[in-house]
């Protein structure tokens, strides 16, 4: 008899959410984790990014003083007392999950694990020793690195990626971030707010090239208008290392530009982290590094399931919970569900937020859809203009036949917590004129929402 139904490796947003539900489905799990329980999301991205964005709203509401009716002279910020607060929020999640695994009487293993068969695990544990765990499944869980360009050299002091910046105590004074996706974008919001001068040189037209194009115009105006660089269509040629800080040499439509400054991030996506795991000796298929799946999260091999970031879908924390859920469901055998990936929702947390689902105006135009748009300013939203936040917009793209929603764009104020409504509509099939139905409470930000939706018609009310 297997000692476990399952050993998931990886305990992060997927791991131990897939740990969690399978606990609960009755099943004896195991999870091995090499360093902290939360992987990346807790410990070096979600969680401790948006603590640093907090601080940094903060600030900005208070440069904001005049428009409220009040000053502040000699205010003083503390970028290592906000990284330490961060830290904090981090590490109380961590030990949340701690208390969860426990709670779900799941065997916690700290070690590197890798698989000799489809249903043995072994595990070179953390304290030096190793041992091995049979099971009947295993979920590979093991997450995704930061990209980086090659031949470059990470050095953690001079090149960054998001795992030394996060941590990083004392405020640059100047920075230069490559690639200006999420992960770069956010960090430019951060570091820029706190005083730094930043710069972002993005390869692709545009920043945050796979949102709406509108979207990424209003994202760049903002940034411009705090005085960020950004330099788009600009593709790195390499970075240098020098006493007091970096230059990285740029091909631009302009011709070549050398840029300086105390340190680089380098911000390029991530990579999945399935080296080492024994996958090819099982002939488990494996394309660029990435874990091929069906809609169960199942291999080609039987028992083998892989989830999140190391499959190659999306690389978003939500995605691998969601994954985590429906492969524990599987192995369960109950009844689960299938991912619509494309209707998934994409959140960009600088300032303003960009909230997205499903596909753009343009990507419609291509598939050859014939489609009606709604679009809703929030400066004509009560809401916005009290909060004194009113830049961006509310975007609803929908099939001009069916009334299907296809996707929505939103930017602007706590955009990221507006999206779901429009999720869901698209989830169960509604239409925007029942979104444009449903009565919103009134001064709300989520009145953009059903104005956009009326707008689909070409009716909407305030503007």
């Amino acid at each position: 008899m297997a000692d476990y139904d399952v050993v998931i490796i990886g305990a992060g947003p997927g791991g131990y959410v897939a740990a969690i539900r399978a606990a609960q489905l009755g099943l004896r799990v195991a999870l091995v984790e090499k360093e902290h329980l939360g992987g990346v999301c807790l410990n070096w991205g979600c969680i401790p990014t948006k603590a640093l964005l907090r601080n940094a709203e903060v600030i900005s509401l208070l440069e904001q003083g005049k428009e409220f009716g009040f000053s502040i002279s000699g205010l003083e910020v503390d970028f290592g007392a906000a990284v330490e607060r961060s830290r904090k929020v981090a590490g109380r999640l961590v030990k949340g999950v701690a208390s969860l695994m426990r709670k779900n009487k799941i065997e916690v293993i700290e070690g590197r694990g890798m698989l000799s068969s489809p249903t043995t695990v072994e595990v070179a544990l953390n304290d030096g020793k190793t041992c091995s765990l049979s099971t009947h499944n295993v979920i590979i869980a093991t997450g995704g690195r930061a990209r980086s360009i090659p031949g470059l050299e990470i050095d953690g002091e001079r090149v960054l990626t998001y795992r030394e910046a996060i941590v990083l105590r004392e405020l640059p004074e100047s920075a230069i971030i490559v690639g200006a996706g999420p992960i770069g974008m956010e960090f430019a919001h951060i570091w820029s707010t706190y005083g730094s001068q930043v710069t972002v040189v993005e390869m692709l037209p545009r920043v945050l090239p796979l949102e709406d194009a509108e979207a990424s115009a209003e994202v760049e105006r903002a940034f411009k208008r705090r005085k960020v660089a950004i330099l788009t269509s600009a593709r790195v040629q390499n970075v240098e290392k020098f006493t007091d800080g970096v230059r990285v040499r740029v091909n631009t439509a302009e011709g070549e530009q050398m840029l300086e400054a105390r340190l680089a991030l380098i911000a390029i996506g991530v990579q999945p982290e399935s080296e080492h795991l024994g996958l090819e000796q099982l002939g488990v298929r494996v394309e660029r590094g990435y874990i091929m799946i069906d809609e169960h999260m199942r291999s080609n091999v039987p028992g083998i399931y892989a989830i999140g970031d190391v499959t190659g879908k999306l690389a978003l924390a939500h995605v691998a919970s969601a994954q985590g859920i429906v492969a524990a469901e599987t192995i369960a055998g109950v009844e689960s569900t299938r991912l619509d990936y494309e209707a998934i929702p994409r959140c960009t947390y600088c300032q303003p937020q960009v909230a997205s689902f499903g596909i753009s105006e343009a990507q419609a135009a291509e598939r050859g859809r014939q489609v009606r748009v709604g679009r809703f300013p929030f400066r004509a939203n009560g809401k916005a203009l009290g909060l004194g936040d009113y830049e961006g917009f509310v975007k609803i793209v929908a099939d001009a036949v069916s009334g299907e929603v296809l996707g929505a764009t939103l930017v602007g104020p706590d955009v990221t917590e507006l999206l779901p409504e429009l999720v869901l509509a698209r989830q169960w099939e509604l239409t925007p004129e029942e979104i444009a139905r449903t009565v919103h409470a009134h001064p709300t930000l989520s009145e953009a929402v059903m104005e956009a939706a009326h707008g689909v018609f070409g009716q909407p009310i305030h503007i």
